[in-house]
């Protein structure tokens, strides 16, 4: 067979040109792709802060906020319920009285509660025990009549009281008279059993008494008219919440057990000052403002009203009596004449907290 001719070979030198392209080649796709490769798996960048609003001062530096975090404030307490004894006072401010029978106040604590009637101030005055005697309601409820009329004739003013039935958040319920033409007036009964002088009480009344409640030998004492019975704590409860109810500036009422000015006095006396010092005197907006003034011992004291102010004081409470079938006078002269009454109502002493020589 014929032979036929070989093709002529490349140089050398362009073989080795192509290999340098391809190596090249090769190198320029692996760093392209390691490119795309760091730019895929990179975290992101942190986000840097908006430049300051032109408006804003740049000048100085703010400070650096707090570390720690603002507490919390907690919450206000709630509000407390307001008593259903609650009066608004439209004088110029609120004197409240509390004592054991009705009576007391007007051959006690006059002329202080006269004349606080005459400056426009309002008066509240509560009443302990129904003052009984162990004679029943009838004698009760002349009583309460009586003292009406006196805080009439104190106010310069006949008129009708209005009555209302108050439940208070103790649990006790209590009587309120209040001037239909004067709201700064009232009187309140809670009508528990008089003790009798000689603290031993009534058959009437089972011998029930103040004083055997403030000791803890008596668990309650059921008002005379029938009512539910009240322990020693609701009736501590109550004058708490009557002294809330009031707001007083002042406060007036017997002297306390333990006092230098008690031996002598009426056990009921005795035992409604020392609830009122014991629950009231702790408390800063009251405690200041309460008086306490001598009873049946202050016979033994100089004698300290005369001219118009006793002539007022004796009629208050001449027009108190025509209403108690146990001790009634005509006039001055009778009033003035009567056994012990005549005494008392010719002196009028308060004691301060400190005046009280407590024993």
């Amino acid at each position: 067979m014929p032979r036929t001719a070989s093709p002529p070979r490349r140089p050398l030198r362009v073989q080795a040109g192509l290999i340098a392209a391809i190596a090249i080649a090769a190198l320029v796709v692996t760093a392209v792709a390691g490119v795309f490769a760091f730019a895929l798996l990179r975290p992101e960048p942190a986000a840097t802060s908006s430049p300051a609003p032109a408006h804003e001062t740049t000048s100085s530096p703010a400070p650096s906020p707090s570390t720690s975090a603002t507490p919390t404030p907690p919450p206000a307490p709630p509000a407390p319920p307001v008593s259903p004894a609650a009066q608004g006072c439209e004088g110029s401010s609120t004197l409240m009285t509390i004592w054991a029978h009705p009576d007391d106040d007007i051959i006690f604590a006059n002329p202080t509660i006269s004349d606080a009637i005459a400056a426009g101030r309002c008066v509240r005055t509560v009443f302990v025990t129904a003052g009984d005697a162990g004679k029943g309601m009838d004698y009760v409820r002349a009583r309460e009549l009586g003292i009406l009329r006196a805080y009439n004739a104190m106010r310069g003013k006949d008129g009708e009281w209005d009555a209302t039935e108050i439940a208070l958040g103790t649990g006790v319920h209590l009587r309120r008279l209040t001037p239909r033409d004067d709201a700064r007036l009232s009187v309140l009964y809670l009508r528990l059993p008089d003790g009798n002088i000689t603290g031993a009480g009534f058959d009437a009344t089972a011998h029930a008494t103040l004083s055997k409640l403030y000791d803890g030998t008596e668990a309650s004492l059921a008002p005379v008219d029938g009512g539910a019975a009240v322990t020693r704590d609701q009736l501590v409860g109550s004058i708490r919440e009557l002294a809330s109810a009031f707001a007083p500036q002042s406060t007036l009422t017997h002297i306390p057990r333990g006092s230098a000015f008690a031996p002598g006095d009426h056990p009921d006396h005795s035992a409604v000052g020392a609830l009122i010092r014991d629950t009231l005197t702790s408390d800063a907006a009251v405690g200041p403002g309460i008086r306490y003034f001598v009873g049946y011992p202050s016979e033994n004291l100089p004698r300290n009203l005369d001219g118009a102010v006793l002539d007022t004081k004796v009629d208050t409470y001449r027009i108190y009596t025509q209403q108690d079938q146990v001790i009634r006078c005509a006039d001055r002269n009778a009033c003035l004449k009567t056994r012990k009454f005549g005494e008392w109502l010719q002196r009028s002493y308060p004691k301060t907290e400190a005046e009280l020589q407590m024993g």
